[in-house]
């Protein structure tokens, strides 16, 4: 069990929401506990519905009017009222409160910098911790803790903290086309008190986590946070996306977070050195948790590449060299078997493998893919497939196939034990689908790979980037762990 403070924090048997609603807002905090089923109390907080009902739930004027212990608060009041909130929670001895609370020094103006700072100083003078301000807060589905409506009640192993609470939004959802699921998501904002660091080393103890995510604008303590993350990622991958790069987005933070966003030149050497996983967009990070997620330690980089035809298998091969991987030759091996077997294009194949010299004959390639996977040359296979016709002619008396998981198996997919990235090419599928039958099959594919958790991509290069930093990720960690002795 985690020592750290968050673990009781987040853990809350009671919540009061300050300035809940029927609407708007205030509605939107309270709603969501209710839909994931929130294992303690809700307390609605709202002057205006002192002793009436919101949402089905008894209303108080204040905090100090609740009759039980509060454990937790959710603040959605002006920032002017917040330092009455904060002397009523000192009274009923609250442990957290998140600020969704905004108008503070992200604004740059004098009066909001120094409210800030003594909303700081009280909390810390009554012993409570802030997530926030200026932000979503905390998504924990196993705790029943959401700040959306519509979140996934199903958790998994992935922890993220994000500045930004609209990029927590985004990421679930995009995790969530995947299969991915999370322990929990912070968004932290201003990181007035509880900080980015104070995140990455929860989720590091956290035992519900297997891998973190980042998004960071700025922090507020260097040294701290890259000592932290360099202990971090010696038990857990740690992805890290920065925001406010460039000169608009270093603008942009400043106005969104308070944040300083730094010297990038120093932060990527600093990221490398503490051997995170560094990604430049948020598809790039659901991307490279995909991997994670699903697959086991890849410790090289030779790949083995199949599918597509002519001018595709070419691009592939280069789209592999350049993010980092090895594309090596097909071994002697795999063609004297192939000989053996009577196929009559032993000669011609090569790596990457054109299916389409195979005449699109699946049962070949299946075997070719088979064999690969066998062979102790290749650390990991990318396939690039294209959604079956299931309506399409028969070729060397072979018909369309059934149903997806007999196009899986022609194509040799469920005969692959190595690591494997797949390519789901859907150009075009939707331009002409009158019945909307090929983009059903399209669908059906992407789950039933996720389903065998095999991780599907949109493009060979995203796979083969993908596969280059995972690879990379687990031979530093090989490295580090042999040189420990």
């Amino acid at each position: 069990m985690s020592g750290h403070p968050l673990h009781e924090i987040l853990r809350p048997k009671s919540i009061a929401v300050a300035g809940a609603s029927e609407m708007g807002r205030g509605a939107g905090f309270v709603t969501p506990l209710q839909e994931l089923g929130f294992k303690g109390k809700i307390y609605p907080v709202n002057p205006k519905y002192g002793g009436q009902e919101i949402l089905g739930l008894k209303a108080y004027a204040t905090v100090r009017d609740i009759p039980d212990p509060v454990d937790f608060v959710i603040s959605s009041i002006p920032a002017p009222q917040v330092l009455a909130l904060l002397d009523d929670c000192a009274v009923k001895g609250v442990k957290g409160i998140h600020f969704f609370t905004a108008r503070f020094s992200e604004t740059g103006r004098p009066d909001a910098i120094a409210l800030e700072k003594e909303v700081l100083r009280r909390a810390k003078a009554a012993n409570i911790r802030i997530i926030g301000p200026n932000c979503m807060g905390v998504y924990y589905p196993d705790w029943g803790i959401s700040f959306n409506s519509g979140m996934p009640k199903q958790s998994g192993p992935i922890g993220l903290a994000s500045q930004s609470g609209s990029v927590t939004h985004e990421i679930v959802e995009m995790a969530l086309t995947k299969g991915m699921y999370f322990s929990k998501g912070i968004s932290y904002g201003n990181a007035i008190d509880l900080n980015e660091s104070d995140y990455l080393e929860y989720y590091t103890e956290d035992e519900d986590t297997k891998i973190i995510l980042m998004y960071i604008e700025g922090v507020r303590d260097g040294k701290r946070f890259f000592e932290t993350l360099r202990q971090s990622t010696m038990k857990k991958p740690v992805i890290i996306i920065k925001g406010g790069r460039g000169k608009a987005g270093t603008r942009a933070t400043a106005s969104h977070t308070a944040s300083m966003a730094g010297a990038m030149e120093i932060w990527h050497s600093a990221v490398k050195q503490a051997g995170a996983v560094e990604v430049a967009t948020l598809e790039e990070l659901v991307d490279v948790a995909t991997a994670f997620y699903y697959l086991p330690p890849v410790y090289g980089k030779r790949v083995g590449v199949a599918g597509g035809s002519g001018g595709s298998s070419v691009m592939a091969a280069d789209l592999c060299e350049e993010a980092g991987l090895d594309v090596i030759p097909l071994p002697k091996e795999i063609r004297e078997e192939l000989k053996a077997k009577g196929n009559p294009i032993w000669d011609w194949i090569s790596n990457p493998v054109d299916f389409s010299i195979s005449m699109g004959d699946f049962n070949s390639s299946g075997d070719i893919a088979g064999m690969m996977s066998r062979h102790p040359d290749f650390d990991l296979l990318l396939m690039f497939v294209n959604p079956p016709n299931f309506r399409g002619p028969r070729r060397l008396g072979m018909g369309p196939p059934d149903n997806i998981n007999e196009y899986m198996q022609r194509a040799g997919i469920g005969e692959i034990t190595k690591p494997l990235f797949v390519v789901v090419d859907d150009r075009g599928r939707s331009v002409n689908d009158d019945t909307g039958e090929a983009n059903k099959k399209l669908i059906e594919m992407r789950q039933t790979l996720i389903k065998n958790r095999i991780p599907v991509f949109d493009s060979i290069s995203s796979a083969a980037n993908t596969a280059c930093k995972f690879a990379e990720f687990n031979m530093r960690q090989r490295r580090a762990l042999l040189a420990s002795g």
